[in-house]
């Protein structure tokens, strides 16, 4: 009776046990046929660049202010009331160009009258020098007489600079500024009447650090850039002879040809001089370059069907606009993923579209329109 119960038994636990076995099979079953069935995963669209080697002109780069090469408020010497303003705002001027006529009647009245006082002590001496060939007076006589001329013909041209002063003229060429002077305005010494600049060469100042000193030269080329993207080529002219204490920089000074006023004075441009020879390094795009804490990556693209990447660490250097020296971790004509790098990683299967690549230019400009 024991034997047919364990029997029974052991027949239940061996039912059970195909039991549970076919279960798991038909899920197995159901699990592998759902895999089957998943959507596989494409291939990550990115695009890319062949890196290449490009010679590259050391540079040391500088912030610096447009100076004139000529530059003055133009002012009055003297008190007066204004008869002419013979220029407009804006205006380019020859030196010499008259700029404003102050009233001058007394003036001009009264250096008549001086004129009229020299023209008879002329005279008197003339007089004076006959009669002394006839002994007639005294040598005292003509002396006084000399003198008294020369003390005229000077007050005749104290009275003629004065009478110039009253004539504003522009001290050297150039355009002038904008200026609230107007006729039948009273000026008095000093007052600005209008700014007055030489645009065609400027000058550029900038500082350099102390560690640069020994590589710049006057007469190195300079090229200058303004925040709109506009350039101009220069050369060094100055250096200054001392170090600033305080800043341990060296005082610079650039000129270049501005014929079309692309720079005016008072602007800031950015200064890049020219140092040293010419180098060729391995380049890439700046966004090929992922920064990490633990270093620099760029995922190299491995042919196949479809082709894959490989995350690799780079070592970077010197920046030139767009681009990114790289020194050590790819070698020259490796394909290396410039957009897309944050769906990637290794052994990720890419489609390559360059129809759109990312800046890549050594003198980027703005691209706002």
């Amino acid at each position: 009776m024991a034997s047919r119960t364990t029997k029974r038994m052991v027949l239940m636990l061996g039912l059970v046990v195909l039991l549970v076995a076919v279960l798991a099979l038909v899920k197995f079953l159901q699990i592998k046929t759902l895999i089957a069935n998943l959507p596989k995963p494409q291939p990550q669209v990115v695009s890319s660049i062949k890196a290449q080697s490009l010679e590259w002109q050391p540079q040391l780069e500088a912030v610096g202010s447009v100076v004139a090469v000529r530059g003055v408020d133009v002012a009055s010497e003297i008190a007066g009331l204004v008869r002419e303003v013979a220029f407009k705002s804006g205006q380019d001027v020859k030196a010499g160009a008259v700029l404003v006529q102050l009233n001058a009647d007394s003036e001009r009245a009264q250096l008549q009258q001086l004129q009229v006082a020299v023209e008879l002590a002329r005279t008197v001496l003339a007089r004076d020098r006959e009669q002394l060939a006839a002994q007639a007076i005294p040598q005292a006589q003509v002396d006084a007489d000399a003198a008294d001329l020369r003390a005229k013909e000077a007050s005749v041209a104290q009275q003629s600079a004065l009478l110039a002063k009253k004539t504003i003229r522009a001290p050297f060429a150039g355009r002038l500024g904008i200026t609230t002077v107007n006729p039948g305005q009273f000026v008095n010494p000093g007052d600005r009447i209008v700014t007055l600049q030489t645009l065609d060469p400027v000058r550029v100042d900038f500082n350099v650090p102390q560690r640069a000193v020994a590589a710049i030269r006057v007469g190195q080329r300079v090229t200058l850039a303004d925040d709109a993207g506009r350039t101009l080529e220069g050369r060094l002219s100055a250096l200054s002879p001392k170090v600033d204490p305080a800043t341990r920089n060296l005082q610079v000074e650039a000129t270049a040809a501005n014929p079309q006023a692309a720079l005016l004075p008072g602007m800031f441009v950015r200064a890049a001089v020219d140092t040293g020879e010419r180098q060729r390094y391995l380049t890439l795009p700046q966004t090929a370059i992922t920064y990490n804490p633990y270093g620099a990556t760029v995922f190299v693209i491995e042919p196949g069907a479809p082709p894959k990447v490989k995350q690799v660490f780079v070592t970077t250097g010197a920046t030139r606009g767009d681009q990114v020296a790289v020194t050590s971790g790819i070698k020259e004509g490796d394909e290396v993923v410039t957009s897309g790098q944050v769906k990637l990683k290794n052994g990720t299967a890419v489609k390559i579209d360059n129809s759109v690549q990312p800046a890549n230019s050594p003198n980027p400009t703005p691209q706002e329109k």
